[in-house]
C-alpha cells in the first residue's frame, strides 16, 4: 500500500500543531508552577507573623525580589478617617516619600467601594505617580482598611505582562487575608488589654471594698448600729441632727460595781463584766436593741421600731432575757466566785435621737445620743432597782401588759424629776 505525498504533509502539519499545543501546555504549566511556588514562598513568610507592619514590609521586599525591581511602595490606609496605618517605600529618595504617599492615597480613594481584587484594578504608569514608572494596585482589606502596592520598572527592561498582573493580584489577595488576620489579632489583643485593665480596676475596687469592710467591721465594735445604718443609707451626707421619736429606753447596771472592783481588782472585774455583758448582747440584738452608751458597769440601750407597741415589746423581752441570763450565770458561780446582781430600768415615750455636735477649742466632735424625759426616767428606774430587780414605767407597762405580768410597787419621787413616778416590777 503506497502513501502519497499529500498524506505525509498532512501528518506533519498535525504533529507540528500538537507540538505547539504541547509546548503551550508546558509553558502554562511552568507558569502555574512558578505562580504557586511564588505564592507559597510569600504566603509562608507573611503568614508566619501577625504583626501588621511586618507583614507589609516583608511582602513588599519579597514581591520586589520576585519581579526583579529595585523600587517599590506599599501602604495601608483607613479611607474613612484618612489615617495612614502603615507606609513603606524602598528604592526612593527621602524627598519623594510624600509624593508617593499622596499618589497612593489618591488611587486608594478611587478604589473605595470595590471589594474584589482584580487585574482590572492594576494601573501601569498612573498619572498620580508621573513621571515615575509604576505598576500600581489599590485593593480592599476590610471596610476600615485599604491597601496599595506599587512596583517600579523591571531591571531587565521588560514591561509587566498579563501573567505578571495575574500573579500580583493573586499575591495581593493573599496579603489581604494575612492583613485581615493581623487586624483581628490586634482587635483581640486590644480587647484582652482592655479586659486586663478592667480586671485590674476590679481587683483594686475589691481591695478597697475589703479594706472598707474591714474598717466597717472594726468600727461596728465601737459605733452604735443606728449610726452604721444611717451612714450606709446616706454615705455622702451628714448624719441628721437629733429629732424627736417614739422609743423605748433600757438602762442596766451591775449592783455594787465599785465595791466589787475594790475587792477583786480591776483586771478580774473587767473579765467579770465581759462575761456578763457578752450574754446580754445576745438578748439585746435578738430584740433589735442598739447599745448607744456604756459606762463601766452600765449600758444604755435604745429600741427604735417605728411601731411604738413593738419597740416597747422588744425592750420588755430584752429585759426579761437579761434577767434570765444573769440568773443563769450566777447559778454557775463556784464558792470563790461572787454572783452579780443586774438591775434594769425601762421607759417608753418621746425622746430626741440623733447626732449632737460639740464645739471646743480643739475643734468639733459629733456624737450619736438620745436625751429627754423618757431617757431620764429609764435611768432613774434603773438606779432605783435593787437586788436584780427589773423596773418599768407606766408608759411601757401599758404597751406590753398583755404579754407580761407586772406588779405596782407604788409611786416614787426620783432624782431630778418633778412628779412622782409609778414603778412597775416585772414578775
Amino acid at each position: 500500500m503506497s502513501t502519497n505525498k499529500s498524506d505525509i504533509t498532512g501528518l506533519n502539519k498535525d504533529l507540528q500543531m500538537k507540538n505547539l499545543e504541547l509546548e503551550k501546555a508546558f509553558e502554562e504549566l511552568d507558569r502555574r508552577v512558578y505562580h504557586l511556588k511564588t505564592l507559597n514562598d510569600i504566603s509562608r513568610d507573611i503568614f508566619s507573623t501577625v504583626e501588621f507592619k511586618s507583614i507589609i514590609d516583608h511582602f513588599l521586599l519579597m514581591v520586589m525580589g520576585n519581579f526583579g525591581v529595585i523600587e517599590g511602595v506599599a501602604m495601608a490606609l483607613n479611607p474613612a478617617t484618612g489615617d495612614v496605618l502603615h507606609f513603606k517605600a524602598t528604592g526612593y529618595d527621602e524627598d519623594e516619600l510624600d509624593f508617593l504617599k499622596t499618589g497612593a492615597v489618591e488611587l486608594i480613594n478611587a478604589c473605595v467601594g470595590t471589594s474584589a481584587i482584580e487585574c482590572a484594578h492594576i494601573q501601569v504608569d498612573p498619572a498620580a505617580f508621573a513621571p515615575h514608572t509604576l505598576c500600581a494596585l489599590p485593593f480592599m482589606v476590610n471596610e476600615a482598611c485599604y491597601g496599595f502596592l506599587g512596583l517600579g520598572a523591571k531591571l531587565i527592561g521588560e514591561p509587566f505582562s498579563e501573567d505578571d498582573k495575574e500573579l500580583i493580584v493573586t499575591l495581593a489577595n493573599s496579603l489581604a487575608v494575612s492583613l485581615t488576620n493581623a487586624l483581628s489579632f490586634e482587635d483581640i489583643k486590644n480587647l484582652n488589654a482592655d479586659l486586663q485593665a478592667k480586671n485590674d480596676e476590679l481587683k483594686a475596687a475589691l481591695r478597697k471594698i475589703e479594706l472598707l469592710e474591714g474598717i466597717k467591721a472594726n468600727l461596728t465594735k465601737f459605733v452604735p448600729t443606728a449610726v452604721t445604718k444611717l451612714v450606709e443609707k446616706s454615705p455622702t451626707t451628714e448624719v441628721q441632727d437629733a429629732r424627736e421619736e417614739d422609743i423605748s429606753v433600757l438602762f442596766l447596771d451591775i449592783e455594787g460595781y465599785t465595791k466589787i472592783t475594790g475587792e477583786i481588782g480591776a483586771t478580774e472585774v473587767n473579765t467579770l463584766v465581759e462575761k456578763y455583758f457578752s450574754v446580754f448582747m445576745d438578748a439585746i440584738y435578738a430584740n433589735e436593741g442598739d447599745i448607744v452608751e456604756t459606762a463601766g458597769d452600765g449600758l444604755m440601750v435604745l429600741f427604735m421600731n417605728d411601731d411604738p407597741m413593738k419597740n416597747a415589746l422588744q425592750a420588755a423581752r430584752a429585759a426579761e432575757m437579761i434577767r434570765e441570763k444573769a440568773c443563769g450565770i450566777n447559778g454557775e458561780c463556784t464558792m470563790d466566785q461572787k454572783p452579780c446582781l443586774v438591775n434594769v430600768g425601762v421607759c417608753s415615750g418621746k425622746a430626741f435621737v440623733g447626732a449632737a455636735k460639740f464645739e471646743s477649742i480643739t475643734g468639733s466632735r459629733w456624737a450619736y445620743t438620745t436625751h429627754g424625759n423618757t431617757v431620764n426616767i429609764a435611768a432613774r428606774l434603773c438606779g432605783q432597782a435593787k437586788g436584780g430587780e427589773v423596773f418599768f414605767s407606766g408608759s411601757t407597762m401599758e404597751r406590753v401588759k398583755d404579754d407580761f405580768s407586772f406588779e405596782s410597787i407604788g409611786k416614787f419621787t426620783l432624782k431630778n424629776l418633778s412628779e412622782k413616778i409609778e414603778i412597775f416590777q416585772l414578775k
